[in-house]
């Protein structure tokens, strides 16, 4: 290949959810072209929390994103006896639908003159100044192409599923929101999320190493009861081990990158702050600092969550959790507000 190269974009982004899209949104304010390759329809549908941290909210804002939801000023831990609660510090989270979240990322993205193409990516080739995919020659490829990422694989980056195996199922229910907070119901077997996301509609999703059921948290099932519920969606197993976030001219965001846990609910606010981060490390032509840059963008999360879960995993670990933050609400203070960052 001879440096005369042509190529379509500067950048071609796999994967349009929610990392994929804040990456051409980020790559747009460089003043790169961006093609963006997804196969599914508009607005794209997932299982997540849909809970955006203050800081996530913040970040999305300085890229002319504002999304429709619900605001809630902390996080509260809930078990049969107890309950802790934490409030931000620097102004409320949002609760937002994941469909609209996306709408709201995909219609700024055309806004400012990103490009799509309805495809899916199975092979991905690349030389010393560009890479070729779905049939687009680029200068870079960023992979946000979710938990089982086929960039990933396709670029030879390995990935294991790490333990504990956790699954994660989400359902809305049609249903006034009962609390300002997003509220994490515990029991013996897994989690329950509740975030609100409209004026009468409350996302709930549970995430265990077993088959959820409802009857694992009391307390939730009772503000539950008689409401309509919407189709469940699931995703897992959740804790993907990624080796690395670059080969190449190829660089991984979002879920695709590694992937901890969902039990901090960061999962959009860090997709992101990568997005942000990866390109840059393109703009810079330095794809490698990426590689530090994530961990740096993700550590505080990485061991929070990291040491939540495996605290969370032997069972009386687990009926202590609540009590112990409820016992030191400026711990656990500390905790939430690192996260919400």
């Amino acid at each position: 290949m001879t440096h005369h190269d042509t190529f379509d974009t500067d950048l071609l982004v796999v994967g349009g959810g929610p990392g994929g899209l804040a990456t051409a949104l980020h790559a747009r304010a460089q003043g790169l072209s961006v093609i963006v390759a997804e196969p599914r329809q508009d607005p794209i549908d997932k299982a997540c929390g849909e809970g955006l941290m203050p800081g996530g909210l913040a970040e999305l804002n300085t890229l002319g994103v504002d999304p429709a939801g619900r605001p809630f000023r902390g996080i509260a831990y809930i078990s049969e006896h107890h309950r802790a609660e934490a409030l931000f510090r620097t102004g409320p989270g949002r609760g937002v639908r994941r469909t609209t979240l996306h709408a709201t990322l995909s219609a700024r993205a055309k806004e400012l003159g990103a490009e799509w193409i309805r495809a899916k990516v199975s092979t991905v080739e690349q030389d010393t100044h560009g890479v070729r995919a779905a049939g687009v020659r680029a200068r870079w490829l960023v992979g946000a192409d979710g938990l089982h990422s086929t960039v990933r694989r396709a670029a030879g980056i390995k990935a294991t599923a790490g333990n504990p195996r956790r699954h994660g199922l989400r359902w809305h229910y049609r249903i006034p929101a009962w609390s300002e907070f997003v509220e994490v119901h515990w029991s013996r077997w897994g989690e329950a999320y509740v975030t609100p996301v409209e004026p009468d509609l409350v996302g709930v999703a549970i995430l265990s190493a077993h088959r959820p059921e409802f009857d694992w948290f009391p307390t939730l099932s009772r503000h539950l009861r008689g409401a309509e519920r919407g189709p469940a969606r699931g995703c897992g197993p959740l804790r993907q081990v990624v080796s690395r976030r670059v080969a190449g001219r190829v660089l991984l965001v979002g879920d695709a990158a590694g992937y901890e846990d969902a039990l901090t609910g960061e999962g959009v606010s860090l997709a992101v702050k990568q997005a942000g981060a990866a390109v840059l490390a393109i703009a810079d032509d330095n794809p490698q600092s990426y590689e530090r840059a994530w961990h740096r963008v993700t550590r505080d999360y990485r061991l929070l969550t990291r040491g939540l879960v495996l605290a969370s995993t032997p069972r009386p670990a687990r009926r202590a959790l609540v009590p112990a933050c409820a016992l030191l609400p400026a711990l656990f203070g500390w905790t939430v507000n690192v996260l919400a960052s």
